[in-house]
């Protein structure tokens, strides 16, 4: 669900109401006044109102229908005059400075619309959505970006099948552009080389630590001094526990029958690319139930650090606290459709949701 994106479009579909209330605004209020105040400055701010939000073909057509009401004023309240015909030129001025403006408007709503598609196929290619269902589990995700304008983020998910059960990761990494993607890239690849390989979930943590630091020793700049919040889960193939490796990132919700459980690390653990693992060196996993019907839901801190206009943040426990059914789709979009209302509609950060659960 996209409840920001919703809203801003029918705040769009609103305003282009507006030039048309303009005019007929300008003529009711010079008829109701009966011509003692000159309304012509209101008509005139009519085109300009037009361009940001009609087409070249509405904005000239409201300058044409402002200069029209205009005239019908004059010819209501008396004769023409040359003296008229200043009001009246500026109106065309106006219009045709009003049709430029929308030109070059429409223009860069087209680049900015190719410079998205662009970056939202980015996005796609590095970061597919995880398949629907993974053996036992039903499976769901969320990919919200923060701000239109760059669709490139370092949220990640995914989801693989292996022979040592079914191992998740959700991931955010520090920085956003090209930077953070090249991060991602580095998880991801990484990722996807040790699920199938590392029998035990502390050697995935370890695999991952090992290429985020190498990928650090060869970065300059802001990338440099990368690292990433993780969750690395993995369930057996008898689907007997759930295990969890948390690298400082927010603790994952269990949902199950208007009931959530936070899954806490019992010991704290650095983000990767903070602390150097070797073969020896001890990787905390905790070790949950997950019930039957049961749902894991997983977020990066784009819900949990989501603010309303008072600066408070925004607490996922009590909507998912409400009655939902056992369906990873319904219980992301009940979320994601509280953290629009507690913001207004648009998140201050990207945010990556993954959900899983656990059938018969």
């Amino acid at each position: 669900m996209r409840n920001g994106r919703r809203e801003e479009t029918q705040t769009r579909q609103w305003l282009r109401w507006l030039p048309a209330a303009v005019v007929v605004g300008a003529f009711v209020l010079d008829l109701s006044i009966s011509g003692s105040v000159n309304v012509f400055p209101v008509l005139a701010a009519a085109p300009g109102a037009a361009a940001p939000v009609l087409s070249l073909r509405g904005t000239i057509a409201t300058g044409v229908a402002a200069n029209l009401a205009g005239l019908a004023l004059v010819y209501l309240e008396r004769v023409p005059t040359r003296a008229d015909l200043v009001p009246f030129t500026s109106l065309v001025v106006l219009t045709v400075v009003a049709a430029v403006f929308n030109v070059l408007l429409a223009r860069d709503r087209r680049e900015l619309r190719t410079s998205r598609e662009v970056a939202a196929e980015v996005q796609r290619a590095v970061l597919p959505d995880p398949p629907r269902r993974v053996g036992r589990l039903a499976v769901a995700s969320r990919y919200e970006v923060a701000h239109r304008e760059a669709a490139i983020g370092g949220d990640l998910f995914a989801v693989h099948d292996t022979p040592h059960g079914i191992r998740l990761l959700l991931a955010d990494v520090r920085g956003k552009g090209v930077e953070a993607i090249r991060t991602v890239n580095v998880l991801l690849g990484a990722f996807r080389e040790a699920v199938d390989h590392q029998p035990e979930l502390p050697g995935i943590v370890r695999q991952l630590e090992t290429r985020m630091q190498s990928g650090i020793a060869q970065a300059t700049g802001a990338e440099a001094e990368s690292f990433a919040t993780a969750v690395v889960a993995e369930i057996p193939p008898d689907y007997s526990v759930l295990r969890i490796a948390n690298r400082g990132h927010t603790a994952p919700l269990l949902v199950q029958d208007g009931k959530v459980s936070p899954l806490e690390p019992a010991v704290p653990s650095l983000p990767l690319g903070l602390d150097v693992l070797g073969d020896g060196d001890d990787v905390p996993v905790d070790r949950f139930d997950l019930p039957v019907g049961a749902t894991l839901v997983l977020f990066t801190d784009g819900i949990d650090e989501a603010r309303d206009r008072h600066g408070v943040f925004f607490d996922p426990v009590p909507v998912l606290s409400r009655p939902l059914p056992p369906d990873p789709d319904a219980v992301l979009d009940a979320l994601l459709t509280a953290v629009f209302r507690h913001t207004g509609g648009r998140l201050q950060d990207d945010a990556a949701l993954l959900a899983v659960t656990l059938g018969e």
